[in-house]
């Protein structure tokens, strides 16, 4: 009989909980942050063939993809967490077989629910534009990924619940690179060589989604085959105790897909509240022009996001490595192995996440240089946003966390607390901090949700509070460590080079980077920090290093 605690992955391998959680946070990571980053990246050329509309079809652009994005969220109903929670449930009682009955018949389900809410959005999209004709066109060209999606990530969320996050990690890259090829190549022919609308250009930017999701799917499909027979040879040995329906099986994923949506939406409900808000009050006391408005909100949301969205792409990961860790964990009443991987998965966040916030902030002009062009409004908003980017990828994780400990109805009135304050302080902020305010009342209303939510999760796991504060200390001296370094080696290389100029500030970004990296890996070595938060393997590497 196959061990209760085999993967596709370590199946011979016997790797504790701390070591598949780094493993499978190390593949979400590569995952999220490569195709956050072409993601990112692309913006640079579509960015300058815009020319002067690139603020305000930027603005198009982002305004789009965040109705799109709830979409997505209703279209999925959150089903990579959900399936991915239930199958490591059945899977912790060696019922493979049934784990692969609900995927099965989850997958069957979702691609017809795909079908139904893309015609939804397809045709409310003129409601939802909220009378800005050219936002219509730009949502009728999503809605056909939603067409694909919600079966994709039926088959990511088994793959995860598997405590197989390669696939997931794939599929992410490869759809990246589908998509940013097609809007590229798109937006050139029509801009430069048709001398075309930059709103064709976003409709066929926007349109790609669908091309890179069509891409997903062909990786999906390609790891499924390959492991189909490794999982053949765990639902022979499965032990069948459990007899349940098909459509209980759907019903009780469902059920836990609820509140994974709504978590989920979080960051998108904060979003649309600027969306359909900022420009409405800015109007009332200002007197900018619509246009001027539209390139307000793309400096403070869309530009900032491209690249804040890396850094929260590291928390996204990991929340989804540690979610079916956990629900094992708490399913097999282990307090212990419980307490402990809750406060290593926080420590590891902030280890991962807190110098790369730190560092964005140090490179924030030449990053935002590179990416868009000389703007001091744009650099300061950046800053700020990083900021905040530190603490929504501290709510992902302590939210998912939350919802692995099935306390779902906590998560969503912690977080209708969140988005409460958001709405009281909304206008309050925008009045008196302008475009800075919507990022203030997001970020207090995040770190009251997220510190409800780890109180509710300290009640329910008892980790170890006081080393989980100690540790993040030390994390955050090491950070300003390196943020010190970074800052003389960028301040060095602005004696002789611009860092107006984006090639120079491509050098920039390169070379201080490097020096962080490596500078913040000496000392989390040197403190033994690495060895703690990531296994006795590091300390393998420690010695080749000869570090001490």
């Amino acid at each position: 009989m196959p061990d209760q605690e085999t993967s596709f992955e370590d199946n011979s391998k016997g790797l504790n909980a701390t070591e598949k959680m780094v493993r499978g946070s190390l593949w979400m990571t590569i995952g999220n942050v490569l195709s956050r980053l072409l993601g990112a990246i692309y913006i640079i050329p579509w960015y300058a063939w815009m020319g002067e509309q690139g603020n305000v079809a930027n603005s198009l652009f982002n305004k789009g993809y965040n109705v799109y994005a709830l979409f997505l969220m209703i279209a999925t109903a959150g089903i990579p967490g959900a399936i991915a929670k239930q199958i490591a449930f059945y899977n912790s009682q060696n019922e493979y077989k049934t784990s692969q009955r609900l995927f099965k018949r989850t997958l069957v389900i979702m691609a017809g629910f795909g079908v139904l809410c893309a015609g939804i959005m397809y045709l409310i999209s003129p409601i939802l534009a909220a009378g800005d004709e050219k936002l219509i066109p730009v949502m009728r060209a999503l809605s056909v990924a939603v067409l694909v999606f919600p079966s994709m990530s039926v088959i990511r969320g088994y793959f995860q619940g598997n405590q197989d996050m390669m696939p997931s990690a794939v599929s992410q890259i490869v759809e990246q690179i589908a998509r940013v090829f097609y809007m590229l190549l798109a937006t050139f022919i029509i801009i430069k060589v048709m001398q075309g609308s930059y709103v064709t250009a976003v409709i066929h930017s926007t349109f790609a989604a669908f091309i890179g999701m069509l891409g997903a799917y062909g990786a999906l499909i390609w790891f499924y085959k390959k492991q189909k027979p490794e999982m053949d040879r765990l639902i022979a040995g499965s032990n069948n105790e459990i007899v349940v329906s098909e459509n209980h099986l759907v019903k009780e994923m469902l059920i836990e897909a609820i509140p994974f949506i709504i978590v989920g939406s979080a960051i998108t409900f904060f979003k649309l509240i600027d969306q359909f808000t900022f420009e409405r009050i800015m109007s009332g006391f200002t007197n900018f022009s619509k246009d001027q408005l539209s390139a307000l909100f793309s400096i403070f949301s869309a530009n900032p996001d491209k690249l804040v969205m890396i850094t929260i792409s590291l928390a996204t990961g990991m929340a989804m490595t540690s979610l079916p860790l956990i629900t094992e964990s708490y399913t097999k009443k282990d307090e212990a192995g419980l307490a402990k991987l809750v406060s290593d998965n926080i420590q590891l966040l902030f280890f991962i996440m807190m110098p790369a916030t730190f560092g964005m902030i140090v490179l924030a002009k030449p990053m935002y240089v590179l990416f868009y062009q000389p703007d001091a409004l744009g650099i300061s908003v950046l800053i700020e946003a990083s900021y905040i980017g530190l603490i929504m990828g501290y709510f992902i994780l302590i939210s998912t966390t939350l919802q692995g400990l099935y306390k779902n109805g906590d998560a969503i009135f912690n977080l209708g607390v969140g988005l409460l304050i958001k709405l009281i302080l909304q206008y309050p902020m925008i009045r008196g901090f302008e475009v800075y305010g919507p990022l203030i009342a997001s970020g207090i209303g995040f770190s009251v949700s997220a510190y409800l939510m780890t109180r509710k999760v300290h009640d329910i796991s008892k980790f170890n509070y006081s080393l989980t504060l100690r540790r993040t200390i030390l994390i955050l001296i090491l950070s300003l460590l390196m943020s010190g370094v970074t800052t003389l080696t960028r301040s060095f290389l602005y004696l002789f080079l611009n860092p107006e100029r984006k090639f120079q500030a491509f050098i920039i970004i390169l070379i201080s980077v490097a020096v962080g990296i490596a500078f913040y890996g000496w000392l989390a070595l040197k403190t033994r920090l690495a060895d703690k938060l990531m296994g006795d393997k590091v300390a393998k590497v420690r010695t080749k290093l000869k570090i001490k």
